[in-house]
């Protein structure tokens, strides 16, 4: 059976990005694969310019999530008046400059970001073809031994706990995430949310098919492409209890 990667993103705040307007930057409740693109490059070092490496890797990747602690939607009503001197942090090594006529550092720089306050997200991911690089074990190590700073979404979004949680062999990524015991923080709701890419398997019964804006063209650096996924929601009793962790690790 396939080799998975299990991703456990935790943090106080985490933020995984749906369609931008204006300045009101919207958050979905489970990642993108465009997000878990860029979180895996980041790890591994690459530059944001080596974009054909980032398409190879985006079009390699089959993911399913699962929302095991929904948390809360967070409101940051963000102003500040910049200068043209002013800089801002960057994970390249060096600050980040900004360019702009005098007048367009009169008025604060007004926006709005949504983020996911406490909560916990459970990633299965494998790669197509499996060997080409990089593998499983590539990207693993990396996760354990990053080459700069990892964030889930944006900057200030620090993990709490370590995102590589192990390896499963499963036939799918449902598979994978339904013997994936559960995290003992999840909470007591009785059923857990899923999406599930549709090229993986038939959809499962009761399921319902939705079309994601979740990629990216690395190569113009723009949001562009749709992924067909599946949506469930299935009882909490259809898990892997906690206590039997090791019997589906490999």
């Amino acid at each position: 059976m396939p080799d998975h990667l299990i991703l456990q993103l935790e943090a106080p705040l985490m933020s995984f990005g749906d369609t931008m307007i204006d300045a009101t930057g919207p958050t979905r409740d489970l990642p993108i694969l465009s997000a878990v693109t860029g979180l895996i490059a980041n790890a591994l070092g690459w530059r944001r310019g080596e974009r054909e490496r980032h398409q190879t890797l985006q079009e390699r990747l089959v993911m399913g999530a699962r929302l095991d602690r929904p948390g809360t939607e967070l409101r940051d009503f963000q102003t500040a008046q910049l200068a043209k001197s002013d800089e801002g942090w960057t994970t390249r090594g060096r600050p980040e400059g900004r360019a702009g006529g005098a007048n367009a550092y009169n008025s604060p720089h007004i926006r709005e970001r949504f983020y996911r306050a406490d909560a916990l997200v459970n990633v299965a991911m494998r790669l197509e073809p499996a060997a080409d690089a990089p593998d499983l074990d590539a990207i693993e190590a990396a996760l354990e031994m990053p080459a700069r700073p990892l964030f889930i979404g944006r900057k200030p979004c620090l993990p709490s706990t370590p995102i590589k949680a192990g390896r499963i062999d499963a036939a799918t990524t449902l598979d994978a995430l339904k013997r994936w015991p559960l995290a003992e923080s999840s909470g007591n709701a009785k059923v857990v949310r899923l999406i599930i890419p549709a090229r993986d398997m038939a959809a499962p019964y009761g399921s319902r098919p939705i079309r994601v804006a979740d990629q990216r063209n690395w190569i113009s650096g723009v949001h562009a492409g749709e992924s067909e996924l599946c949506l469930l929601h299935i009882e909490r009793t259809q898990f892997q209890r906690p206590e039997s962790m090791t019997e589906v690790i490999s």
